[in-house]
């Protein structure tokens, strides 16, 4: 058993950069236990006799157990209203973390690092002189002891107070809620084709850019559709034929000779000048608007986020593995992947999530700048990243952003 004690700076970045002081101390802080009793939202849960509430029931016999493989997983409290928080004790059960951060919100989906264990050994931790202020506070776990996963018997929270009277609480989900399944969830996904939209197309409206066709002049030949097609890359080519399949009269089935003769190139050649008008008017037909968006899926959207699932990521990096996987092609994906892996460990080889994040995007940052078409790097640093930096791994709404000089909102 032991209790610690750490002054830190709020922010990511301080957690990242700055020494954690940890002593030993035997003193009990005078202030009142805030969060007993009060509402608790898990990431995942073994069974219904192992749901969150029972972290906070004052009863050290019974526990919160994480249910699914992922890595990382949390505990939220509601505290009510917005409480000063200066102390936390976690007794853990066997299952305990190695590495895990106590985390503080106003809202629930930006959140600041009160404290960050690096080398947990189990028992009790009872960290003082915290000082931050949320209404929500969250225990994230991102490095477990035992391969079943997370176990606590109590999490106490201590400030100043007054509580706030808690609201009776008999069950909590056992499973992770839609708004942190990932890009599997239907609002998720379609935030993803959004935000992709706004790099692409410079507009929320993805399903307005059926028809979208110009050569930017970054080396790809024609730039088209609900995702940059590329008639130098193969994907147009590969959406031109699948559309001729489904509709062997089309407007574009002509052009599909010229289409393998530029693959490769940014040469027109064979394409124009008749070809963008055509792309213009088969936009209308819902067959290639279906098409477009199972080639998005087939090509980029699917692998990228079963890549990603595969890594131990959430929404965000599913999103920055989908993102990165449109401009790059999954090959350019996986070479990002790869780099980053020589310095940091994915959640699934039991890395933590923020940190793996942070350099898969410097990673995919010097990519992009390589490319005189790319050197704007603002659909990563001010979007992706921006999220990162707020603690929002699981992509959860409201969200603000800038791309290449727009500015972006999404309320719910």
């Amino acid at each position: 058993m032991r209790a610690k004690v750490v002054a830190l700076g709020v922010g990511i970045a301080a957690v990242c950069t700055v020494p954690l002081a940890i002593t030993v101390t035997a003193d009990a802080a005078p202030d009142v236990v805030l969060s007993r009793g009060h509402p608790v939202l898990a990431s995942s849960a073994k069974d219904a006799a192992r749901t969150g509430v029972m972290a906070v029931d004052g009863d050290p016999a019974t526990r919160w157990t994480s249910g699914t493989p992922a890595i990382t997983q949390w505990l939220r409290l509601d505290l009510g209203r917005a409480q000063a928080v200066t102390r936390v004790r976690l007794i853990w059960d066997g299952a305990y973390a190695r590495a895990y951060r106590i985390q503080v919100s106003a809202d629930g989906a930006s959140w600041t690092d009160l404290h960050r264990e690096t080398a947990g050994d189990g028992g009790t931790d009872d960290v003082k002189r915290l000082k931050g202020t949320g209404r929500y506070l969250r225990v994230l776990a991102t490095q477990r002891a035992w391969a079943s996963g997370y176990s606590l018997r109590e999490i106490q929270v201590y400030g100043p107070g007054p509580a706030v009277k808690a609201i009776p609480v008999t069950s909590a989900p056992a499973t992770v809620p839609a708004a942190a399944r990932g890009l599997t969830d239907a609002r998720k996904r379609e935030l993803a084709f959004q935000l992709v939209s706004t790099a692409e197309n410079s507009t929320l409206d993805w399903r307005g850019q059926y028809g979208y066709i110009e050569d930017i002049g970054d080396g790809r030949g024609y730039t088209a559709g609900i995702v940059g097609f590329c008639s130098g890359t193969s994907d147009m080519l590969a959406l031109v034929s699948e559309y001729t399949r489904r509709s062997p009269r089309n407007r574009l089935a002509g052009y599909l000779p010229a289409l393998r003769t530029v693959d490769g190139s940014d040469s027109h050649a064979g394409l124009d000048p008749g070809f963008t008008t055509a792309w213009k008017r088969a936009a209308a037909d819902p067959v290639f608007q279906k098409t477009q968006e199972d080639e998005r899926d087939r090509l980029y959207f699917g692998p990228a986020v079963t890549l990603a699932s595969s890594d131990g990521l959430r929404a965000l990096g599913q999103f920055a593995y989908y993102d990165a996987a449109v401009m790059h092609g999954m090959s350019g994906l996986r070479r990002i992947r790869a780099a980053a892996m020589r310095d940091v460990r994915t959640p699934k080889q039991g890395g933590d999530e923020t940190l793996w994040l942070d350099e898969f995007l410097d990673v995919r940052v010097a990519e992009m700048r390589t490319e005189e078409a790319h050197t704007d790097v603002t659909r990563v640093e001010t979007a992706q990243r921006a999220f990162l930096r707020a603690g929002n791994l699981d992509l959860n709404a409201p969200l603000a952003w800038r791309v290449y000089g727009d500015r972006f909102a999404v309320r719910k």
